[in-house]
């Protein structure tokens, strides 16, 4: 990587953030007209209802922080000492469109990132959006991301109409990128209608609960599906300290094992693996959302330091002292460079 930070000063390492949401305005005017019509599921609704109507200072100052690309955002990089961040489209991306509608403003929004990055290349690293809807049309859409765009991993917002990424017809997806060599991030969205109802009811749907249970799934579901023994050279990426899962990891993997064992379940077949070897070999996770000290250094004890990164979480949880946590973290100078700097330049491939 070239930076004109590369020494990362006295620090000895580069603060890259890499989980930091952007969006185009034609994508937030979707959301709103989605709201707006009643076409929205309760999760979009509940969302962008609050940041897209709220007059409260959060909600647009997150607004007009996920659109600027330039000035306004260096800035806020600059005041926090972040040296780079890799970006992607808001959450929940272009799933909650209808399918033609969907490719065509997820390609121009990839096109407007992959602009950003090249006004500040020293700044920015770009994601590929997807609209899992046409999961030929995404794999497509992830080979011009890297091809044409210059973009170092792939963004999925979770669940598409309640669809999860293990069901067959979705596997393009999941084999465009183990071709692209290239990392799929899995970011929350709220849960489907189908499991949000206790969510919304109890104010627990988005990133104070429901975000990391829908997404927990997600790659679970994955894991015991058993993608990574039919693509062992993938990595998936979940953000907010692993959305649980090291904390659970002893238990999951048991259970699972006891699954298997027991015949339960018809889709709970022995994978090569263990959980807990695929949690270790082929996921990392990002500190977004979770700048708390135990979390962090629990999450590199059980998943091992080079799978644990750096990331804000910008705008939704800009707080400028949260990167002071990590610099202040009592693990060796060598584990630190790992988690902020040479683990995300190994994955994105940087």
């Amino acid at each position: 990587m070239t930076h004109p930070l590369n020494t990362g000063g006295d620090r000895g390492y580069l603060r890259i953030a890499t989980e930091e949401a952007c969006a185009t305005r034609e994508q937030i005017d979707g959301y709103l007209r989605l709201v707006r019509e009643g076409k929205a599921d309760r999760g979009t609704t509940s969302l962008w209802g609050f940041y897209g109507t709220s007059p409260s200072e959060r909600a647009t100052t997150i607004v007009e922080r996920l659109l600027d690309l330039d000035d306004r955002r260096i800035a806020d990089m600059d005041a926090t000492g972040i040296d780079v961040a890799i970006l992607s489209m808001t959450a929940p991306g272009f799933q909650v469109f209808e399918a033609d509608e969907a490719k065509a403003m997820c390609g121009r929004a990839n096109d407007a990132l992959a602009a950003a990055v090249e006004r500040h290349p020293d700044r920015y690293v770009g994601m590929t959006s997807i609209a899992p809807q046409d999961p030929e049309w995404s794999a497509r859409e992830i080979a011009r991301g890297k091809a044409e765009l210059g973009f170092k991993g792939v963004m999925v917002n979770s669940h598409t109409k309640g669809e999860y990424l293990d069901e067959p017809k979705f596997d393009p997806i999941l084999r465009a990128c183990a071709e692209a060599g290239q990392p799929l991030y899995i970011h929350p969205q709220s849960p489907p209608d189908s499991m949000i109802g206790p969510f919304v009811e109890s104010g627990l749907d988005g990133a104070v609960f429901g975000f990391g249970v829908e997404v927990g799934l997600h790659l679970l579901r994955l894991i015991t599906i058993g993608v990574f023994d039919r693509y062992p050279d993938l990595t998936i990426c979940v953000g907010h300290g692993g959305e649980a899962l090291p904390y659970w990891l002893y238990r999951i993997d048991y259970m699972h094992q006891a699954g298997v064992r027991s015949g339960r379940y018809e889709r709970m077949k022995p994978l090569n693996k263990s959980i807990f070897g695929y949690m270790r070999e082929n996921v990392c996770i990002t500190t977004s959302g979770m700048a708390w000290a135990p979390a962090i250094t629990f999450a590199m004890d059980v998943l091992g330091e080079d799978r644990v990164m750096y990331a804000m979480d910008y705008p939704y949880q800009y707080v400028p002292d949260e990167v002071r946590t990590h610099d202040l973290l009592k693990i060796s100078d060598a584990a630190k460079k790992k988690l902020m700097q040479t683990n995300a330049e190994r994955v994105f491939g940087l």
